[in-house]
C-alpha cells in the first residue's frame, strides 16, 4: 500500500456535481490499494468574490484580515468533499492547513513553507481514512493564518507528498497535462508525455500557468514524481521527472508566455561595483521580483540599468526607487508598459548551438521587434510588444515543429 497525494484545483471542485465527480476520483484510486491524502482549492471563483466583498468594505484591507477571509474558501471545498466521501461509504476528514501540520514564514499573503509536521494526517491514515486537506494555508510560529500565494494549493500538495515521503503526487486540473504551449492560443499545441522538473521549472517561471514554480521545486528537490492529469478525462497526462525517455529529440520542447510585463529604465547613475547590487537589494527586500536585467555604460561613464517587472508592480517599484533615490544617485527613471515575455525552452538546446539564432530571425523575418533578451542552458527569452505575443508564439511554434509527433526512445 502505498500513499498517493492528490491536488485538485477550483474549476475540478467548482460545483457540487463536480465535487461528487472527484470523490469517485478519489474512491478509485482508494481501491486500487492506496492510502490517499487529497488537497484542495477553493471552489470555482469563490476567492475572487471574497476579494471582491473586501473591496466593498476597503480599498486596502490588512493583509492578515485578507488571509483570515480567503482561507474560508478552501475550509468550504475540505468539508463538503469530506462528507461526499463519507455519503459515498467511504471514511473520511477534512483538515485545515495548520490541523494539517503545515508551518510557514511570517509573511502575510506569499508565504512559504518553511515545516510540515504529518503526524496528525499519518494518523488518519492509518486509521483507514482518506485525509483532506485545505490547500493555499498553513501558519506561522506566531500562530497566525497565512497563506501561500497564487498556485499555492500546487505547492500544498508537493509539500505535503515530500514529507509523507508519497509514492507519487497527482495534479488534477481543466487540461489533460503538459502542452507544448497553450491550446487556447495554438491550435497545434500538444500534449506532451513527459517532461524534466527542470523544463517544467523553466515554464512555470516564464507563464505557463498549469504548475506553480515553488511546486515543481518541492517536487525537484524530494524526487517526488508529478502527474498532471484531467479530472474530467479518464487518461494518463503528463509525468514530471529527474530525467525523462520520451522525445529526447526534441530541441524545444515547450513555448511559455505571459504579458502585463513592463520595462524599467533606471539613467544616469554613477558606474560602480555596488549600483547593481544596490538597486535590486532595495527591491528585494519590499517582495519585488525584478525579471530580465539589461546593463549599459555612456561615454561619460555614467550606467544605465533597464529590468522588466510585472505590470501590476510598476507602482510599488517606481516609488520604491523614487524613495531611495538619495542612495541609488540615478538621474532619471523611464518605462515602458504594453509588453509581454515569449520564451522557448528545452534541454535539447545545451547540445544545439544555434536555437537563439533561429529565434531571433523567425521573429525578425515577421517584422517583430525584440526590445529585451535573457538566456540560460535550456531556454531563451525575449521581450515584445503585447500585440505581438500570439502571432509571436504561433509563429515559434510552427518554426521548431513543435505540433508535430516525435519517435520515443
Amino acid at each position: 500500500m502505498g500513499i498517493i497525494v492528490q491536488k485538485f484545483g477550483g474549476t475540478s471542485v467548482g460545483t457540487v456535481e463536480r465535487i461528487l465527480n472527484v470523490a469517485n476520483r478519489v474512491i478509485q484510486e482508494k481501491e486500487n490499494g492506496n492510502q490517499l491524502v487529497v488537497v484542495v482549492s477553493a471552489m470555482g471563483k469563490s476567492t475572487d468574490q471574497l476579494v471582491g466583498l473586501a473591496g466593498q468594505i476597503t480599498e486596502r484591507p490588512s493583509k492578515r484580515e485578507m488571509d483570515m477571509l480567503l482561507t474560508t474558501g478552501e475550509q468550504v471545498t475540505i468539508s463538503l468533499l469530506a462528507m461526499a466521501l463519507q455519503e459515498k461509504g467511504h471514511d473520511a476528514i477534512s483538515f485545515t492547513g495548520w490541523q494539517a501540520g503545515i508551518q510557514t514564514e511570517a509573511r502575510h499573503g506569499n508565504a512559504r513553507i518553511t515545516n510540515i509536521n504529518p503526524d496528525a494526517i499519518k494518523k488518519e491514515l492509518c486509521a483507514g481514512k482518506i485525509v483532506i486537506v485545505a490547500g493555499f494555508q498553513g501558519f506561522s510560529d506566531v500562530q497566525q493564518i497565512t497563506t501561500l500565494g497564487r498556485g499555492g494549493s500546487d505547492t500544498t500538495a508537493v509539500a505535503l507528498a515530500a514529507a509523507l515521503n508519497a509514492d507519487k503526487c497527482d495534479i488534477y486540473t481543466d487540461v489533460t497535462g503538459v502542452y507544448t504551449t497553450d491550446p487556447r492560443y495554438v491550435k497545434g499545441a500538444r500534449k506532451l508525455e513527459a517532461i524534466s522538473y527542470d523544463e517544467m521549472l523553466e515554464l512555470a517561471n516564464l507563464g505557463a500557468g498549469v504548475l506553480h514554480p515553488r511546486a515543481v521545486e518541492f517536487a525537484k528537490n524530494y524526487s517526488i514524481p508529478l502527474e498532471v492529469r484531467s479530472s474530467m478525462e479518464n487518461e494518463r497526462g503528463t509525468i514530471i521527472e529527474e530525467e525523462t525517455n520520451m522525445e529526447q529529440n526534441l530541441v524545444v520542447r515547450g513555448i511559455a508566455f505571459e504579458d502585463q510585463v513592463t520595462r524599467v529604465s533606471v539613467l544616469g547613475l554613477r558606474n560602480e561595483l555596488t549600483t547593481l547590487s544596490t538597486i535590486f537589494s532595495t527591491l528585494a527586500k519590499q517582495g519585488l521580483n525584478v525579471d530580465i536585467i539589461i546593463q549599459s555604460t555612456t561615454s561619460d561613464n555614467k550606467t544605465s540599468i533597464s529590468f522588466s517587472v510585472k505590470t501590476g508592480d510598476l507602482e510599488d517599484t517606481i516609488s520604491i526607487l523614487e524613495q531611495h533615490k538619495s542612495v541609488l544617485n540615478y538621474e532619471k527613471i523611464e518605462f515602458e508598459s504594453g509588453l509581454a515575455k515569449v520564451s522557448i525552452v528545452g534541454s535539447g538546446m545545451v547540445s544545439n548551438p544555434g536555437v537563439a539564432a533561429e529565434m531571433f530571425e523567425v521573429l525578425a523575418n515577421e517584422g517583430i521587434e525584440i526590445k529585451m533578451v535573457s538566456t540560460s542552458e535550456i531556454k531563451v527569452s525575449t521581450v515584445l510588444s503585447a500585440e505581438d505575443m500570439v502571432t509571436a508564439v504561433d509563429i515559434l511554434h510552427s518554426a521548431f515543429e513543435l505540433s508535430k509527433e516525435v519517435a520515443k526512445v
